[in-house]
């Protein structure tokens, strides 16, 4: 049930199986989350950490006026709210995108777990770093990139966080989806979220049809976006 976590933490630096005991014993409850339900509201003091372990799921703030916008996307093997731990009251929502099956980390476990295993924690701390790099891509993208440079490189990046965790056949994953989805993604209209999934479409560099996205030339895909996953601090050394 673990496993995407262990996969998601181990492509940074190998665990131990000690450590992987630690954190199996941290997980003290099993939810299941429909499509559109909340897994944390915004306000919430949640005792708990949240890891994805089946689903799609996405970090979010509404305005007054009832706009949405999504600032992440949450595959399995994601803790979408570890930082709650220290933070304590969550300034943002978390919403499932698809039906989500998640573990809870009780912060009490998780506090011994700092205590106790100094390395471990190095590497929950380098998934909160991740998340915070993830946020800094997304600021450039929605600030500076096209927005079909915008969407090609959240393919790219949805793309190799879902090959770690096993979640692609070959160069296609499902993401489910829809176009106002999509838009509440790339702060776009509809109409025009449908123009840009079209133009890349039309480049040939993708396929997309019943949520199941193809990348039919990736090379082609990274200089769209270009994309570079150093962000993503995929490389395993020691930490």
């Amino acid at each position: 049930m673990l496993e995407p976590l262990y996969l998601n933490l181990g492509q940074h630096d190998a665990l131990s199986e000690q450590e992987k005991g630690l954190l199996a014993a941290a997980m003290t409850i099993e939810m299941d989350f429909a499509t559109g339900q909340d897994i944390v509201s915004e306000g919430s003091r949640p005792g708990y950490s949240t890891l994805i372990i089946e689903g799609l799921a996405a970090r979010y703030k509404v305005l007054e006026d009832g706009g949405r916008q999504f600032t992440s996307l949450q595959v399995p093997g994601d803790f979408v709210d570890l930082h709650a731990f220290l933070l304590k009251t969550m300034d943002h929502g978390i919403i499932a995108l698809s039906p989500c099956r998640v573990i809870a980390a009780d912060h009490s476990r998780l506090r011994t777990i700092t205590e106790q295993a100094p390395h471990l924690s190095r590497l929950l701390w380098l998934d909160t770093l991740v998340d915070g790099a993830i946020h800094r891509e997304w600021i450039v993208a929605m600030g500076r990139r096209s927005k079909t440079s915008h969407l090609a490189h959240l393919v790219c990046e949805l793309f190799v966080r879902l090959q770690v965790v096993k979640q692609t056949n070959g160069m296609s994953f499902w993401l489910p989806l829809s176009q106002a989805e999509l838009a509440d993604v790339l702060g776009l209209s509809v109409v025009h979220m449908n123009r840009v999934i079209g133009a890349l479409r039309k480049i040939g560099v993708i396929g997309w049809a019943n949520y199941m996205v193809t990348i039919l030339d990736w090379q082609q895909l990274v200089e769209i976006a270009e994309f570079d996953p150093t962000y993503l601090s995929m490389n395993r050394e020691p930490r």
